[in-house]
């Protein structure tokens, strides 16, 4: 069939919105209609070569739509069920799905690739050419065709546009502050960066019941965003809020410090790491270049006052019982994913929505097909 999609060709160039070719789904496959598809950062770590993923390739991976076929060996779908994709393919019998850490599939090796599991070729074409898929989702489409190990079947009642944020930036945010970071009622938490992941990380340490939550951003609009997310304090910098935090602790300074900057630098390890109490955590959620040469941080400190540095895929969670999970919190209005969505783009407006991140206009922009 003919669809469209958002095709990126070459590193530091646009997306090209155009006509691909995408042949029916495989026997463990599904062909999916999609509704929406946020926009996440890391769709930009591809466009700068910051994540090594194969192109060409078609963009988006945060992801909800609508089933229209299924292969012969899926049982458990069938055309006009609800469905989220879980960036990290999930086929529940690794040996890290089968201890309740899905996020860690080994599946997951397939990712960079972007072609799919069951026999490492395309079934997205163009210009003559195999397309890969972003995390195998390719949800920059109208239409993809997905593995069902990355299939989430949703209620059909639940929102397409803001179910969709569950894909990818609300766990990963979330389950930073609730699983990564394992914040307890009373504590003090410092989220570094409250973009698309830092937003929603502040929204888990609000319900885990921090008493105090400093959001740190140097974006004015996303540190008045995130005293609407339960932030408590904000600062612009993590030299401004040092004495922050040690005034709020009487000198214990932050129990966890979660790192949800837009491309990690690991040159600010070591500030993070000044703002840890003893026996703190931080967890580092957000995205590094692949070819960082260092980190700064003194290691006599992690031993002297056992804080710990811990990194985070998908917030350490389960897609599979956590998006529904969070989907409910949704509906008793304990999470707002309403919020998140700054504003929303057409398929052709993909790269005005990434020239906002950029800017620090949006928290998340989100394609509605």
């Amino acid at each position: 069939m003919k669809t469209r999609a958002a095709v990126l060709w070459e590193l530091n160039s646009p997306w090209s919105v155009e006509e691909i070719d995408l042949d029916p789904p495989g026997p463990n496959e599904v062909l999916v209609k999609m509704a929406a598809s946020g926009m996440c950062h890391s769709d930009e770590h591809v466009l700068t070569g910051d994540l090594p993923f194969e192109l060409p390739i078609v963009g988006g991976h945060e992801g909800a739509g609508v089933v229209q076929q299924v292969g012969s060996n899926v049982s458990w779908l069938a055309p006009g069920d609800h469905v989220v994709f879980g960036f990290v393919p999930s086929c529940g019998r690794c040996p890290s799905c089968s201890t309740g850490r899905q996020n860690l599939c080994d599946l997951g090796a397939y990712l960079g690739g972007g072609k799919q599991i069951a026999d490492l070729t395309s079934r997205h074409h163009a210009r003559g050419k195999d397309l890969g898929i972003m995390c195998l989702l390719g949800t920059f489409a109208e239409h993809t065709v997905v593995h069902e190990s990355s299939c989430i079947k949703i209620d059909d009642d639940a929102p397409l546009d803001k179910a969709c944020l569950l894909g990818c930036g609300v766990v990963s945010g979330w389950g930073s502050a609730v699983y990564a970071a394992g914040v307890k009622a009373g504590e003090t938490v410092a989220v570094v960066g409250v973009g698309g992941l830092g937003s929603n990380a502040v929204q888990g340490a609000r319900l885990a019941g921090a008493k105090h939550i400093v959001a740190i951003d140097p974006v004015e609009f996303k540190r008045t965003k995130a005293k609407q997310f339960g932030a408590t304090a904000v600062a612009s910098s993590m030299a401004e809020a040092q004495p922050m935090i040690a005034e709020l602790t009487r000198g214990a300074m932050a129990n966890k410090v979660i790192m949800t900057m837009g491309v990690g630098d690991g040159s600010l390890i070591g500030q993070a790491l000044s703002l840890t109490s003893k026996g703190g955590r931080v967890v580092v959620t957000n995205i590094h270049p692949l070819l960082e040469p260092s980190v700064s941080m003194s290691l006599l400190e992690l031993t002297l006052m056992e804080k710990q540095v811990v990194g985070s895929l998908f917030g350490s969670g389960n897609p599979r019982a956590d998006i529904p999970k969070l989907l409910d919190l949704y509906r008793t209005k304990q999470i707002d994913l309403d919020g998140l969505v700054t504003r929303t783009y057409s398929l052709d407006e993909v790269n005005e929505g990434y020239r906002a991140m950029r800017d620090g206009e949006n928290i998340r922009g989100v394609i509605v097909f």
